[in-house]
């Protein structure tokens, strides 16, 4: 395996030379499989992408920046599975989690004694390793044609939020303008009828309208999902008022902006296209270790957080380790 140590990415080339065409990048900490040695240069397999990368930019057969690298998953494989706050079957039950859902491993130490430690949004528990299945996830290398593709999508947000910023720019205009005419048009006339009045009044003093809750920006995702502040956590409910989980409260605010998104906090991490924690907005699902929240902005987000606390905001956004930032909008 090999590991790119670079600042930000190492191109991947189609043959071991710099000005060969790219065919994808390889970011920092994202993993190769080498294929074979050519002078200065890694034949490599990572993701989609095969091809060339310079030895100075990775690292090989290193085995412990392999596995750091790596996230360490269990997946689990029973119908409910439950975390306990000890390796004991007799310790409180922290929470539930259903079939097919992703923990992070914190510890394998426990492991031979029948017992895996993973981070919930409780904090660190402990699962029986029977019911469970462990394997480790990496960062691979993006293809060009993937890199145009999510840049072409982000585009398109930016410019349709620019037309829609615009569009509420010239409704506000012209709803200023018929006021302060209307109000010329009465007063020359002289007729000071309670018609004319009324209708200068209305127009003169009406408001920009407000953005949409469908329009599809980021920002409409936060407005409305902070409406449900404050309302319980169900494990495995998806209602706003009535009680949802972490993944059925993204799932159900976004299906009210027409999109159609699993009850699965797993699944969740591959909706959308991937973007950088650092490049972060509002309306952006962040991933965690069986958790899923809605980012709001400020280094903060907004999650069906436990039975507890319910519906709340949590800041810093990345109060427990992100797996995945994923963009729908």
């Amino acid at each position: 395996m090999a590991v790119a140590q670079v600042s930000d990415y190492v191109n991947i080339r189609k043959k071991p030379n710099e000005n060969a065409e790219q065919l994808g990048k390889l970011y920092s900490n994202s993993v190769a499989t080498v294929i074979r040695k050519k002078g200065d240069w890694y034949k490599v397999k990572s993701g989609s992408v095969v091809g060339y990368v310079k030895s100075d930019f990775v690292v090989v057969g290193d085995e412990d920046l392999v596995k750091s690298v790596g996230v360490q998953i269990a997946k689990v494989n029973t119908t409910t599975l439950k975390v306990r706050s000890k390796a004991s079957q007799k310790s409180e039950v922290l929470t539930l989690v259903p079939d097919g859902e992703e923990l992070e491993v914190a510890s394998m130490k426990a492991y031979d004694d029948g017992w895996v430690k993973v981070t919930v949004d409780d904090g660190k528990g402990y699962v029986s390793s029977d019911y469970v299945d462990i394997s480790r996830e990496y960062t691979y290398a993006e293809s060009k044609a993937e890199e145009e593709a999510r840049l072409a999508i982000e585009q398109a947000r930016l410019e349709a939020e620019e037309a829609a910023r615009r569009a509420q720019e010239e409704a506000a205009n012209s709803a200023s303008s018929s006021g302060t005419s209307s109000q010329s048009t009465s007063s020359s006339t002289g007729t000071g009828s309670s018609s004319s009045t009324g209708t200068s009044s209305s127009s003169g003093t009406s408001s920009a309208p407000a953005v949409s809750s469908t329009s599809g920006s980021g920002q409409s995702v936060v407005n409305y999902a902070s409406q449900f502040l404050g309302y319980p956590y169900v494990y495995g409910g998806s209602s706003l008022t009535g009680g949802t989980d972490c993944s059925g409260f993204v799932m159900s605010v976004y299906a009210h902006f027409g999109v159609s998104l699993p009850h699965s906090s797993s699944a969740l991490r591959s909706v959308g296209y991937a973007v950088s924690y650092d490049s972060m907005q509002p309306g952006d699902i962040l991933c965690y270790s069986g958790h899923v929240a809605i980012y709001a902005g400020g280094n903060t987000v907004i999650h069906a957080s436990n039975p507890a606390d319910g519906i709340k905001y949590t800041s810093p956004a990345n109060y427990r380790p992100v797996l995945a930032v994923r963009r729908i909008f």
